[in-house]
Formats: structure tokens, C-alpha cells, sequence
């Protein structure tokens, strides 16, 4: 198991100005970061992954997708671009040496019909990802695909749906992303949730209630550590929490108040907490 800190924390652009935060995230005991993908030169994640290697820090990619590259889409030429998109992605995390790409790129993200799936936009959402999977695993990348709670998305809202677009994807280089946070909101038998997505589940948040500190609000962690336990889970146990340091990025993702002192704190007692209660987990 590696324990790592998502990025969004305090920027949704990641560059130099963040190296000192680098260091203070390897002096704090994290294996690695999660750092947001956008469509900036590949050469920006090449150097920004040499830098990480020189301070032993592993990285992994987060990625959302806009309205106009949208897999389920009607209109082909956004489904067209949602896979140039992805394929982008798949390039830029392999060059910073990321091995994981994780995000609810599955449709675009707060974008709603007025009604629940459709068998025809789990067609398309299949097809775009097996084709982003092809991409991704030519590069020794993963895709780890989240399901969100009904307010941000209708596509995959449980452990069930992602289940099953992972089935209907059928690549090796496409997973699940189990993120607490979304859990807690949508599912009704966390224990269920986990155990049922063993062949699954590639990727895991650490997220609480409100986006805060982990081990703070009213994720059922014992449940949930003991489950991943229970499934052999030996990957990635990403922080992921929110901030207002960006306004525009707190506007997108509904955060209107501060859960911490300081982004410090987020990250220092996030990590003393998922080491422990991972730990604790016999």
C-alpha cells in the first residue's frame, strides 16, 4: 500500500511554484502525489516528473472532462475529442512517470440530461474508454474511472454501475476508481460496495463527508480499511480534499468553507490518520 496527497488541494494547475510543497509532502512521509492532467505542453510533466524523481516522490494523474469532450455524447465530434483527450492524458502522465490516470472521465463531468442513462450512453461510454484503455496501456498507464454522487454526474453514481462499464470496457488497462466520499453518499452497504468490486477496484480515494480532513466526519473507515484489506488491496490510498486557495476551482466543485486551519494540516494529519488506521487493520 502507498499512501498519497492529491494536488487539488491547493492548485488545479500543478508547476514550479509547488517544489517546496513537494518536499514538505516527502518530509511529511508520502509515497507520492496526484497531479491534474490538462493539455499543456508534454515537456511541462516531463520536467515536472524529473523533479519528483529527484526527491523520491512517485506521482499518479487526475483528470475531469468538459462539457465539449463528452464520451457520451450524441454528437460524434465529442466523443471524437474526448478520446484525443484521453489519449493526450495517457501521454503526459507517462512522461512526468505516472502509472495511474484517475478520474470520472466516463462523461463529462456536472453535465445532466434531465434522466438517467441511457443503454446508449453506456455504449458510448464503453467504446470511447476501451479505445482511451488502448491508448493508456500502450504507455504502461492505467485508467481508474470514478463514480461521483448523483449531484455531479448520472452516468456511474455506485460501485455497481462502475462495475459494470469496467465489464463492458473489458481491458486490462481500464478499473474502477472507489472514492469514500461518493461512497458515502450513494451506497446503502459499504462492506457490499468493496467486497463485490475485488476484480475492480485499481485505484482508491481517501476523501471525507466534507471534503475535509480524513478522520474528521462520518466515513465508516474501519468498514472501508478493512474491506480493502479483505480484497488484497495493495494500491494507491490517495487524500483527496478541497480547499478554497483557488476560487475558481472551489466555485466548480462546491466548496464554500474552510474544513482545516491550513492545507497543511489537511495533509499532515490526513496522513498520521490513513497510516494508522491502515495500520490498525490487522
Amino acid at each position: 500500500m502507498k499512501i498519497g496527497m492529491n494536488m487539488l488541494l491547493w492548485a488545479p494547475v500543478v508547476g514550479e511554484e509547488h517544489y517546496p510543497l513537494f518536499e514538505r509532502l516527502k518530509e511529511t512521509g508520502f509515497d507520492g502525489v496526484e497531479i491534474p492532467i490538462h493539455e499543456n505542453p508534454v515537456d511541462d510533466y516531463r520536467r515536472l516528473g524529473d523533479h519528483l524523481d529527484s526527491i523520491g516522490l512517485e506521482r499518479t494523474g487526475t483528470l475531469a472532462l468538459p462539457p465539449h469532450q463528452n464520451p457520451i455524447s450524441a454528437d460524434a465530434g465529442e466523443r471524437t475529442a474526448a478520446l484525443e483527450r484521453m489519449r493526450g492524458a495517457a501521454d503526459r502522465t507517462a512522461a512526468m512517470g505516472g502509472t495511474v490516470i484517475a478520474g470520472p472521465f466516463h462523461s463529462a463531468y456536472a453535465v445532466f440530461s434531465g434522466s438517467g442513462p441511457t443503454d446508449d450512453e453506456k455504449q458510448r461510454s464503453a467504446e470511447v474508454m476501451h479505445a482511451s484503455a488502448q491508448a493508456a496501456g500502450a504507455v504502461d498507464v492505467l485508467l481508474a474511472c470514478e463514480f461521483l454522487n448523483r449531484f455531479e454526474c448520472y452516468l456511474l453514481n455506485t460501485a455497481a454501475d462502475a462495475r459494470e462499464l469496467v465489464r463492458a470496457v473489458d481491458h486490462p488497462a481500464f478499473s474502477m476508481l472507489y472514492d469514500t466520499h461518493h461512497a458515502h453518499i450513494e451506497e446503502q452497504d459499504i462492506e457490499s460496495a468493496i467486497l463485490s468490486s475485488k476484480a475492480e477496484i485499481g485505484h482508491v480515494h481517501i476523501s471525507e463527508n466534507d471534503r475535509g480532513v480524513p478522520g474528521r466526519g462520518q466515513v465508516d473507515w474501519a468498514t472501508t480499511f478493512r474491506c480493502l484489506k479483505e480484497i488484497d488491496y495493495d494500491g494507491w490510498l490517495m487524500i483527496e480534499a478541497f480547499s478554497r486557495l483557488d476560487p475558481d476551482f472551489a466555485a466548480a466543485v462546491h466548496i464554500w468553507r474552510d474544513f482545516s486551519q491550513d492545507p497543511d494540516e489537511v495533509q499532515r494529519d490526513g496522513f498520521t490518520f490513513v497510516r494508522d488506521r491502515w495500520a490498525e487493520q490487522a
